[in-house]
């Protein structure tokens, strides 16, 4: 058989060479029966080109949509780098999205054949005419009792895929060495914390920049990464940051991707792989160090005293990296080298953290509080910034280079300004996305005519080098006094405590400023059984006197890092905690202000009244 040579560089172009070159090194793992299974990188592409043959024989068009709703899996990446090969575009859904948000998305992607994982999301589906197929991994609950003829079984479309190379052996590569560098290969839909999801295009060429930039050039870690890497896939890979930590690395340096079994088990997954290079969203990085708190308190009381201990001191180590960007000085190294034989070594082995040479936050602001305490027991911790219209592609703390409190330099090769008026930050790169899918007005609104992204941010230099987000543009609040105040900044702060999970600051034209709280109900749980406090909902917790006393202390002590117009005067506790199914979170769980306005308008009002 003669291979077709592409005329440029993609990921599926990548995954290939590997796969010539090392074809028995492992490329990704997971978990079948409770047993990590290993899949090579010959038997990675062999898998890819199936599917791309198989989607051929049904019909896939250059520019044709394929959607993917499921959990990380392996087959995920089959499908995304089998519709690449093939000139399609991949739409990723999260899944957790409801059956309206699903049905709005395929249908504004117009989407004709759709990977589903099983029956739940299968369901979600098949009132859907559009779909041409719809391919299911898991057949319990489907196989037997469904009668739709677009139903595909995930081996009938992989015994497709084998007749069809049988018969047409060239025609992928022929279809590969066709792709242009303007060719769309995915489109991520945007949270829709103001409206509908907007779906972005992203290109070969926005892929490969973001892949030279963040992989090849080190952009994010350094040394760059490598074969010796491991990551966790766990965050949904419908957003772009899990993309290009799960396929864009693994893809370009061979870092081995280990899928997590699923968001739940997490933290059990990490204690197993131990990876080098881990990201998080913020709402990861405050969840694990809430445990750690709950897990300290219900320890003996030696243990507890010897813990608090060596926390004091990896605070203090903290605070003098903090100083040094992140690197060790000889003040920070001799008491970091007692406090790992001590506590930091098991403490790291057991948050699955051990090994970890680069970590990251990124997606939303987090609390520098947060950051330092992974930074003081030896995890090297770096916030970075970027979104799916750049490819995330934006700014980065670089090791040895980290200031708290920002989202660190802009990455070599692009151009980033802050506008004099508005404070917004702009970005203009080879990385800048296509434009909005079918949505020409909405992409006029963030792309300027000189190619400038306007992402909608505000921020301000800090030291001339490094940015500092301050917040969203339409989430700035203007008292009625006239102050403008950044909620988020508040938010985060009030979030860095244990106890408390959501914070939802709201003032705008208003008197003064409230808050709507939601607690953390392991770590509150955990405090209440300890001093006796019987309970039985969340809503009963929240509502307990104690928990009330308990959280106006954080408050109080939050308020005085504030002037007195950006301290929160009144607030009220959620009566459950907050959910995309039902409109409250987006999918990236992040807090739907309007939504969130609405819904608890009365308890909203009731702060405000005398």
């Amino acid at each position: 058989m003669t291979v077709t040579a592409p005329r440029l560089e993609t990921i599926v172009t990548r995954v290939r060479r590997r796969a010539e070159r090392r074809p028995d090194a492992v490329a990704m793992r997971h978990k079948d029966f409770g047993v990590w299974q290993e899949i090579t990188w010959s038997a990675y592409w062999d898998r890819v080109e199936l599917v791309a043959h198989a989607l051929l024989a049904l019909g896939a068009e250059p520019g044709d949509r394929i959607a993917v709703h499921s959990e990380n899996r392996p087959e995920w990446l089959y499908a995304d780098l089998a519709t690449v090969a093939v000139r399609g575009i991949t739409v990723g859904l999260y899944p957790t999205n409801p059956p309206a948000e699903v049905a709005y998305l395929l249908a504004d992607s117009g989407a004709r054949i759709l990977i589903a994982e099983d029956q739940e999301q299968v369901d979600k589906a098949l009132d859907i005419a559009a779909l041409d197929h719809i391919v299911y991994l898991e057949p319990r609950g489907i196989r037997g009792r469904y009668t739709d003829p677009r139903l595909i079984f995930w081996p009938a479309l992989l015994s497709l895929g084998a007749a069809h190379r049988e018969e047409h052996p060239e025609a992928v590569d022929r279809r590969m060495a066709e792709a242009a560098a303007d060719d769309v290969v995915t489109l991520i839909y945007t949270s829709g914390t103001t409206g509908p999801p907007k779906g972005v295009m992203l290109t070969v060429g926005n892929v490969e920049f973001a892949v030279k930039t963040l992989v090849e050039a080190g952009g994010f870690t350094s040394p760059p990464p490598s074969e010796r890497d491991l990551v966790l896939s766990y965050l949904p890979l419908c957003h772009v940051a899990e993309r290009a930590f799960t396929v864009w690395f693994n893809a370009a340096a061979g870092v081995q991707v280990n899928f997590a079994e699923s968001i739940e088990t997490v933290q059990a997954n990490l204690r197993e792989v131990q990876p080098t290079i881990l990201f998080g969203v913020p709402r990861i990085w405050e969840k694990v160090l809430a445990q750690v708190d709950i897990k300290l308190e219900a320890a003996s009381p030696l243990k507890r005293a010897v813990a608090r201990f060596w926390l004091r001191t990896a605070d203090r180590v903290g605070d003098r990296l903090v100083r040094s960007g992140g690197a060790h000085t000889f003040a920070t190294r001799l008491p970091y080298a007692a406090g790992w034989v001590f506590c930091y070594r098991a403490l790291r082995e057991r948050l699955g953290m051990r090994r970890v040479r680069y970590a990251s936050s990124g997606a939303a602001p987090i609390a520098p509080g947060v950051l330092k305490f992974y930074m003081g027991i030896g995890v090297a911790m770096h916030e970075v910034y970027g979104m799916s219209e750049n490819t995330a592609i934006a700014t980065a703390n670089r090791p040895g280079r980290v200031r708290l409190g920002t989202v660190g330099e802009p990455h070599p090769g692009i151009e980033l300004k802050i506008d004099e008026a508005t404070g917004e930050i702009m970005t203009r790169h080879p990385g800048t996305f296509a434009g909005y899918w079918r949505n020409p007005r909405a992409t006029a609104d963030v792309l300027d005519a000189d190619g400038w992204l306007h992402t909608g941010d505000v921020g301000a230099w800090v030291h001339g080098s490094h940015v500092r987000i301050t917040d969203r543009m339409k989430d700035i609040i203007i008292t009625g006094g006239g102050k403008n105040v950044a909620p988020s900044e508040i938010e985060n702060a009030l979030k860095a405590s244990p106890y408390v999970k959501e914070a939802v600051v709201i003032g705008d034209r208003r008197p003064y400023l409230v808050a709507l709280i939601g607690i953390e109900p392991d770590a509150v749980g955990e405090w209440a059984r300890r001093r006796g406090i019987a309970y039985t909902t969340y809503r009963d917790l929240s509502e307990r006197p104690e928990t009330r006393a308990l959280v106006q202390e954080i408050v109080m002590e939050v308020n005085e890092r504030f002037a007195r117009a950006e301290q929160v005067k009144k607030f009220a506790f959620l009566p459950k905690e907050l959910d995309h199914e039902d409109g409250e979170l987006t999918a990236t769980q992040k807090v739907k202000r309007g939504a969130i306005a609405r819904l608890f308008e009365d308890l909203v009002e009731g702060m405000y009244r005398p």
